[in-house]
């Protein structure tokens, strides 16, 4: 396992724009409560980004922990979306990068036939970072982070009604993709290894992240989720045959992941974050960033009195409909489909951070495909945003509040 600590940098790419910190926030002191429903990376960073304003802020989180969902999950936070070092862009957004990291530049991807193939690229492809509440983690530096600069984090508190300003961040709605496997500790190297097979991952891949003497193995899958755990067997039993797994004290873990670009990412007139919104990477599921910024931007939108809208539209808006499109192309490539690109890759030495940089792009082109891609992605969850401006809801469904108190506290009309 490695600390990556570069050098930080002046950014100036639009996804690091959206506050200059490089001086702290000019913002002045004001007394009046700011509340965050959910202390995941998409409400901690709002709560990070507030508290340097020097605002108060509460974050109120359901569960006894940070990140409790996770619990020891190895993730990859992406590294190929800009120019820009990840690390450097969460420095340049005021966001802390003292956690554990393994920077992956190579691994290994098999096709359906157990054919290996080198995937390599001259910068890091992601970091491999753990996410729950143990120490290293990723949850923990940005909590610990909040509550340095005096936020309070309040634990197995539901925020269920917002009178005043407040950010809603309480993950995702609806399962419109599931990772479902182990960790478990291990004598393999660091690295990772991936499957692009429908029969393990329906339009989906399966994966091993090693870092350190433990690991992660999951199938990643956005169909057919009836028959996970028949999945969940295959995908083990491909990697214990392609790569020598041998899983140690191994303990069952699965996520879910929500993805949707929303008519508004509002609830009355406070900001909805995260995978909440429906923030997320349509394609492969590297989220992170999306819910960082999103917190950020959310924090922005507060502390300046600008339109929370036009900033999630300006900065996130491209780069969703271009992973939209990409997750509908890639749900007709089939295992065929699969092993013809990773031939490809082969074949021309394909420097994988450049396709991927490329790739996941808002090209011109991407934006005359994004209605047809619409057209084949439907979410599992309905926009379910309020449009009431004095509403005090966290969230309306149908009409039918769950805030204590809230019943009638807004009309009837829903966004749908």
């Amino acid at each position: 396992m490695k600390r990556h600590s570069p050098p930080g940098l002046a950014l100036e790419d639009r996804m690091a724009s959206p506050i200059p910190v490089s001086q702290p926030l000019s913002v002045p002191m004001r007394s009046e409560l700011i509340q965050i429903g959910g202390a995941g990376p998409a409400g901690l960073a709002a709560a990070i980004t507030l508290a340097r304003a020097g605002r108060r802020v509460l974050v109120h989180e359901l569960h006894g922990e940070v990140g409790h969902r996770f619990d020891g999950d190895f993730q990859g936070l992406e590294n190929w979306s800009d120019g820009h070092d990840v690390l450097d862009w969460l420095r340049a957004l005021g966001m802390t990068s003292e956690f554990n990291t393994l920077p992956l530049s190579r691994g290994y991807v098999f096709d359906a036939w157990g054919e290996r193939y080198a995937v390599a690229g001259t910068k890091t492809l992601f970091y491999l970072v753990e996410r729950g509440p143990g120490p290293g983690t990723l949850d923990t530096a940005m909590l610990q982070q909040a509550r340095a600069l005096g936020v309070e984090v309040r634990f197995n508190s539901r925020l269920d009604r917002l009178d005043g300003p407040g950010i809603l961040a309480a993950g995702p709605k609806a399962p419109d993709a599931i990772a479902v496997g182990y960790h478990f500790e291990t004598s393999l190297q660091d690295g990772f290894w991936a499957i692009f097979d429908d029969r393990l991952a329906p339009q989906g891949y399966a994966y091993l992240l090693i870092m350190a003497g433990r690991g992660t193995v999951k199938s990643c899958m956005f169909a057919d989720f009836g028959q996970a755990h028949l999945y969940v067997q295959r995908t083990v039993a491909a990697f214990e045959r392609l790569t020598g797994l041998v899983m140690v004290n191994p303990i069952a873990n699965g996520g879910v992941g929500n993805f949707h670009i929303p008519a508004r990412a509002l609830t009355g007139m406070h900001p909805v974050v995260g995978e909440e919104a429906g923030f997320q990477d349509f394609l492969w599921g590297f989220g992170m960033r999306y819910a960082i910024l999103s917190g950020v931007l959310a924090a922005r939108s507060l502390l300046e009195g600008s339109s929370y809208e036009a900033l999630w539209r300006r900065e996130l808006e491209p780069a969703m409909g271009s992973s939209m499109v990409n997750r509908a192309l890639f749900g007709l490539l089939g295992n065929r489909g699969y092993r013809w690109i990773l031939r490809r890759n082969q074949s021309q030495h394909w420097d994988a951070h450049h396709v991927l940089r490329k790739l996941y792009q808002p090209w011109p082109v991407k934006q005359l495909l994004l209605p047809w891609a619409r057209s084949r992605y439907t979410s599992r969850r309905r926009d379910e945003s309020c449009d009431h401006v004095e509403c005090t809801c966290v969230w309306c469904r149908r009409g039918e509040h769950r805030g204590a108190g809230a019943a009638g506290a807004c009309g009837s009309r829903m966004n749908t």
